[in-house]
């Protein structure tokens, strides 16, 4: 009897030291939801950049069409920019004071490319390569084109300055978490469409051929 009561006592101890062992055990599921997000690891030979550089043609996809119909002819403009996103700023009026020079993009200065003149608001603007900024307003924008291509950031030097356009925003559009450029046929050429949250500006070139 006593060798029993012994045995129970023990299989008691057990059970109770394998229950506070189970209790006290780690919650693996729970410790995965609530983990923060481990940052992508640094590229040591090139950082992903935050705010990408992309590319906008026209004809709209230009390399697309060359690789599938090579008698498409060549291309008439490219932009080269990059695409900061908003992450909860305000933008305009905030992040972007109105009145200050604006890179239209990140980084490296944004650059307009034209492969045979255009005609804008009835300026005709030579092929070649400018650096493209902007000076925000509530109501419109001022769109300047400048010589001083191949740089990083915006100081601009007015003295380089080729051509200002003046154009007209929309807001309460559709917001756009990145901003964006991109080419839209229009009648006689496209227009370059500037989009972030819920702001658009489009400045139209024309282009005889």
């Amino acid at each position: 009897m006593k060798r029993l009561a012994a045995l129970c006592c023990l299989l008691l101890a057990a059970c109770s030291e394998g229950g506070d062992h189970f209790s006290a055990a780690p919650d693996t599921a729970r410790q995965r939801d609530t983990a923060p997000i481990q940052s992508i690891r640094v590229n040591k030979l090139s950082p992903v950049d935050l705010s990408p550089l992309d590319v906008a043609y026209f004809p709209v996809d230009y390399p697309v069409l060359k690789m599938s119909n090579p008698a498409v002819g060549g291309p008439k403009a490219r932009v080269i920019y990059s695409r900061p996103h908003k992450g909860g700023r305000v933008i305009f009026g905030g992040l972007l004071p109105y009145g200050e020079p604006w890179r239209l993009g990140a980084n490296e200065a944004t650059e307009l490319e034209l492969f045979e003149p255009a005609v804008v608001q009835g300026q005709t603007v030579p092929r070649g390569r400018y650096v493209l900024y902007s000076i925000p307003g509530p109501n419109e924008w001022v769109i300047v084109f400048n010589r001083n291509i191949y740089s990083w950031g915006l100081k601009p030097d007015a003295s380089q300055d080729a051509f200002r356009f003046t154009i007209p925003v929309q807001g309460k559009q559709e917001p756009l978490e990145h901003f964006t450029m991109a080419f839209q046929p229009s009648t006689g050429g496209a227009d370059l469409v500037m989009g972030w949250d819920d702001v658009r500006a489009r400045l139209t070139f024309l282009f005889k051929s």
